[in-house]
């Protein structure tokens, strides 16, 4: 039996006045937290002094993409449409060794343990195309790390032509027979791989390790595709993840692409009976309130990616639309290229500040409890785990972050929810316990050499410049096509506005 003691410390406490409690103890045995209170002597525990630091759940990250961490930095801010000529292009030159797979996804992992992550929900994608190998290296880097994940394969099943609006018309035969391809593997081999990931990994590290499914979008994959992984889904109760109208082009699609045959990518979605609890929906940005009353109804969770969403201009998803249907939400970095770190505690700041733009009736803003809910609870419940994760209570997993009360954020105390909001970076982060192993304390992971393993990646990445230029110059053959797309659904009337105005819009009167 493995006990390990925290003394004296205070418990967060949605509910107290102070957002904490006074100080105690908490207990924690065999991965579970056993007792919260006075606790006497526990001979043969390790015993943690906890005096003047906050144990509060550990942060959930409720999006996030694993295989392009190495590229943080790398691309200007782009439209998503265009962003992803080059976070993912499906060229051979990019296909990726087993140990660089393993690479980035420590990479992320180890910033996510260091900042009092405990928890992802990774979407990965695979370019060209996803291996059994690739995804073992994955799933390999979560063992190693202690990190808890939910991983699933984020693959696209139609072309790229029926992807997108306008862009059969603007290619030139070539290109057209090109994007005109079916990806590989197809359904039946993504159904496959599916099934290496769920026997091999699924319920891994005591079930610190679950597998997910994802269609990528809707527009991305075909209709009994969509289904068979619903029925993967509900037969294992796993998340799915679905990126939803996360651009305006994307709500164009419902009059541009005959299948949607003017439904919404929500709509379209839930006529297919596929929008349910188990679903998350990223993003959610270009919905109207009857997108958002079928999200509602069904019981789904918006994965909410402010700075994400900032970074490739794609729209504020509004907040208070969604929170005030009683939609549950989570809070996720997406990918690194897109967000250019892993770092939730900037994501919270940025959701507590944007939706501030929203309109003049302050009491509507997003409020630090909200934010910090969804950062806990909300990430807990998006993958199906509201029932002991996301908590500091008895019985729940043991997946907590210590933080440092008499750190620079919060000298002078004022008022904890809000300094956890606005005020801390990650910083004063002290010890990350994930099911009851600490696995990040005194400034260091505990669980892989952290100094070996980023030498490596450095080496490694430096070497791979050559075929990231190479996969850059095949994009740009295609780009003007794309950037013509984007003007033609620019276009195209949309009665919905997630933008702020532009100096155009405003006149030119003084």
């Amino acid at each position: 039996m493995t006990e390990i003691l925290f003394r004296g410390g205070h418990i967060f406490d949605p509910d107290a006045p102070s957002g904490m409690t006074d100080p105690t103890d908490l207990l924690i045995r065999n991965g579970r937290i056993a007792a919260i209170g006075q606790i006497g002597d526990r001979p043969g525990a390790e015993v943690v002094i906890a005096t003047d630091t906050l144990l509060m759940p550990g942060l959930i990250n409720g999006h996030f993409h694993s295989p392009v961490n190495h590229m943080k930095g790398a691309l200007p801010s782009l439209p998503l449409e265009l962003f992803m000529l080059y976070e993912s292009p499906a060229v051979e030159v990019l296909r990726p060794s087993p140990r660089e797979a393993y690479l980035r996804t420590t990479l992320a992992a180890i910033e996510m343990l260091k900042g009092g992550v405990t928890a992802v929900q990774d979407d990965a994608f695979f370019v060209p195309t996803p291996e059994p190998e690739i995804i073992d290296a994955v799933m390999q880097a979560y063992a190693d790390t202690g990190l808890r994940a939910s991983v699933a394969l984020d693959q696209p099943e139609l072309p790229e032509l029926e992807k997108l609006p306008f862009l059969a018309d603007l290619l030139p035969p070539d290109l057209r027979e090109v994007l005109g391809k079916a990806p590989t593997p197809d359904a039946q081999g993504l159904l496959d791989l599916y099934d290496h990931l769920i026997a091999r990994w699924h319920g891994a590290c005591d079930g610190r390790l679950t597998a997910a499914v994802s269609c990528s979008a809707p527009q991305r994959v075909s209709p009994d595709y969509m289904r068979a992984l619903d029925d993967v889904s509900r037969r294992h109760d796993i998340p799915y993840y679905a990126h939803m109208l996360e651009t305006r082009l994307q709500r164009v699609l419902k009059d541009h692409q005959p299948r949607f045959a003017g439904r919404s990518l929500i709509e379209y979605t839930d006529d297919l009976g596929l929008l349910s609890k188990r679903m998350n929906v990223i993003h959610a940005i270009w919905m109207d309130d009857g997108d958002y009353d079928l999200i509602a109804s069904r019981g789904a969770t918006v994965a909410h990616n402010p700075i994400s969403n900032l970074r490739l201009g794609s729209g504020v998803m509004p907040w208070r639309r969604i929170a005030d249907r009683g939609i549950n939400l989570c809070l996720g970095t997406d990918e690194a290229i897109a967000d250019d770190s892993v770092n939730l505690w900037q994501v919270m700041k940025m959701a507590g500040l944007v939706h501030n733009l929203s309109g003049p009736d302050h009491a509507l803003w997003p409020k630090a409890s909200e934010i910090l809910r969804a950062a806990t609870q909300g990430g807990a419940r998006a993958m199906l785990r509201g029932d002991d994760l996301g908590r500091i209570a008895q019985g729940f997993r043991a997946d907590i972050t210590q933080i440092d009360l008499t750190a620079l954020p919060f000298t002078p105390m004022n008022d904890l929810r809000r300094q956890l909001v606005y005020c801390e970076t990650g910083n004063s982060v002290l010890l990350t316990m994930v099911d009851g192993r600490i696995v990040y304390r005194h400034g260091g992971i505990t669980t892989v050499d952290e100094c070996a393993l980023l030498a490596e990646a450095r080496s490694l990445f430096a070497d791979r410049q050559a075929a990231l230029r190479e996969a850059r110059d095949q994009a740009a053959e295609v780009r003007p096509f794309y950037e013509e797309m984007l003007r033609l659904a620019e276009a195209q009337p949309v009665d919905i506005h997630r933008r702020l105005p532009s100096a155009t819009d405003e006149g030119t009167s003084p």
